[in-house]
């Protein structure tokens, strides 16, 4: 009987036990660190610390997500080595991060795959869920893209052509081969640096040229080191947040749901935001002085050609998936025809 086991048994006793059973069960729920170089307090890490409230309310505090901002944990090579130990659990990444994971992840931003966003937007509605499975497959798991604008030439002497460009020392994502190539095929002089020494390389004149989107240079002040933005759509850009899938399958399948619905949504709404965002951040870098470069319609199609030509034979070699990298560009010329066939009538 319940009674006579409970005798003897004080009340302070009942207490102590009924305080423990409850912070015990507090102490088992999951908690997913993820590191991320958005700064604290800005828009992107407002709504993430928003999502994560909202998945703890919906899991009953079964899961939390707990976020190191500001690039606090280090670079990507950093991070990632920490999610192999079990110290991190996941991080916001450019593709580049996971090159060497999953490299089809890096398609997207093959420098001058898309002439705008309306031809992006086209291809990732029939290739999104295809390179999220395959990094599901890599062991992380992702929650949608975000798209951050195209990345633009900046520069401190004005870029309007290759012999502009020609043994410039230019700005490459550490662990980014694929970029590395291209940049050498437009005979620039690639210097590899993790995101979080970019600006200290631009200031200290290690490196001449970034590529990078507006918003993008904003948030990491890299405007303040530069003079001139070449008007030129280089290389599609975007994050995504990616969590090891060994500690998101401890998880339960209910709470899983919670937060792919969550995390989703909040990138969704990243996708749709961060390009209006990157179009005011062009204007705003234009208002703090810095000179736009329109290049010439003959050195862009030069560029073009050469990093075409580039780009396919980095999958011959075996960069990234040739099939792939196919199905891409097939969508990329059937938005285009569909353009060129509405124009026309």
């Amino acid at each position: 009987m319940i009674t006579s086991d409970l005798k003897g048994i004080s009340m302070k006793k009942l207490t102590f036990v009924f305080l423990a059973l409850l912070f015990s069960g507090l102490t088992n729920a999951a908690v997913l660190k993820i590191a991320t170089v958005a700064p604290e307090g800005s828009d992107w890490m407002e709504a993430m610390r928003a999502g994560a409230k909202e998945i703890q309310e919906r899991t009953e505090g079964r899961v939390q997500i707990k976020y190191y901002g500001g690039g606090v944990m280090g670079n990507d090579t950093k991070v990632l080595g920490k999610i192999r130990i079990g110290n991190l659990h996941g991080g916001a990444f450019i593709p580049s991060a996971l090159q060497k994971v999953y490299p089809e992840i890096s398609l997207y931003g093959l420098p001058l795959t898309f002439d705008s966003e309306d031809e992006a937007a086209y291809v990732r509605e029939r290739l999104d869920q295809t390179i999220k499975e395959g990094l599901e497959r890599k062991g992380f798991v992702s929650f949608g893209f975000a798209a951050t604008g195209f990345a633009v030439i900046m520069s401190n002497e004005p870029v309007k052509g290759l012999d502009d460009l020609r043994g410039k020392r230019v700005w490459v994502p550490e662990g980014d081969t694929i970029s590395y190539a291209s940049m050498e095929a437009l005979s620039l002089s690639p210097v590899t640096l993790p995101l979080t020494d970019v600006l200290t390389g631009l200031q200290t004149g290690l490196i001449d040229i970034v590529a990078m989107s507006p918003i993008g240079a904003l948030v990491l002040q890299w405007h303040t080191k530069v003079k001139f933005v070449t008007d030129m759509p280089l290389v599609y850009t975007m994050g995504f947040m990616a969590v090891d899938k060994k500690a998101f399958n401890k998880i339960g399948a209910k709470d899983q749901a919670v937060i792919r619905d969550v995390m989703t949504k909040t990138y969704a709404v990243f996708d749709e935001k961060n390009l209006v965002d990157n179009k005011a951040a062009l204007d705003a870098l234009l208002n703090t002085g810095i000179k736009s470069i329109v290049p010439d319609e003959n050195e862009k199609a030069n560029i073009r050609k050469l990093l075409s030509q580039s780009n396919r034979s980095l999958a011959q070699q075996g960069e990234y998936s040739l099939d792939l990298y196919d199905e891409m560009m097939g969508y990329v010329q059937e938005f285009r025809v569909g353009v060129e066939g509405a124009a026309g009538n």
